[in-house]
């Protein structure tokens, strides 16, 4: 059993990391390297900053949950608050949910990244297509809403309008190249 202050999950512990370390050797010899396994030659000072980082990005994933959890509260208030004003009081509302899906979609990007240790661009792409479909709809119910619109409001808003539409062609575009590259690097 070893020492006597060694328990058996200590001994099975002990054990697996002696064979992870053999494994390291087998596989640095080989690639022909020599010396200590490379796992053992990371630099304390890259552990320690890589700690941080993973811990800035922890904090990162807690803000956006925290403001996430805040517009969605102030939005379901906002809107129970107004239902005299009802159609004016959807916009705000469904903006509100709109940009808590977005927050959520980004916290699901970072820990994917967390988990994978790579830089996806398919999370991106979907959260700018769902930032664009927010900014037609918001566009589209002030024309529909907005009785009172002077004509240079008007022209702006049908400049947002089209900006928008526009936004979202080009990373649906993108989308579409990205997948069939991806069917591609499947295919092979």
């Amino acid at each position: 059993m070893g020492r006597p202050d060694q328990s058996p999950g200590n001994a099975e512990a002990g054990k697996a990391e002696q064979v992870d370390a053999e494994a390291a050797r087998a596989d640095d010899a080989a690639l022909g390297r020599r010396g200590p396994p490379l796992r053992d030659r990371i630099d304390p000072a890259d552990k320690i900053v890589a700690a941080i980082l993973v811990a800035i990005e922890y904090a990162i994933v807690a803000s956006l949950l925290l403001v996430s959890a805040v517009v969605i509260f102030r939005t379901v208030v906002n809107f129970v608050t107004s239902l005299g004003a009802f159609p004016r009081s959807i916009i705000p509302a469904v903006d509100g949910i709109l940009v808590v899906i977005i927050l959520l979609d980004i916290v699901h990007t970072v820990f994917q990244h967390l988990r994978d240790a790579a830089f996806q661009v398919r999370p991106f792409l979907v959260i700018g297509i769902l930032a664009g479909v927010r900014d037609i709809l918001s566009a589209s119910a002030n024309l529909t809403l907005d009785t009172n619109l002077s004509s240079h409001s008007f022209n702006q808003t049908l400049v947002a309008l089209g900006v928008g539409v526009g936004l979202v062609l080009a990373l649906l575009l993108g989308l579409f190249i990205l997948s069939r590259t991806d069917s591609a690097d499947d295919d092979r």
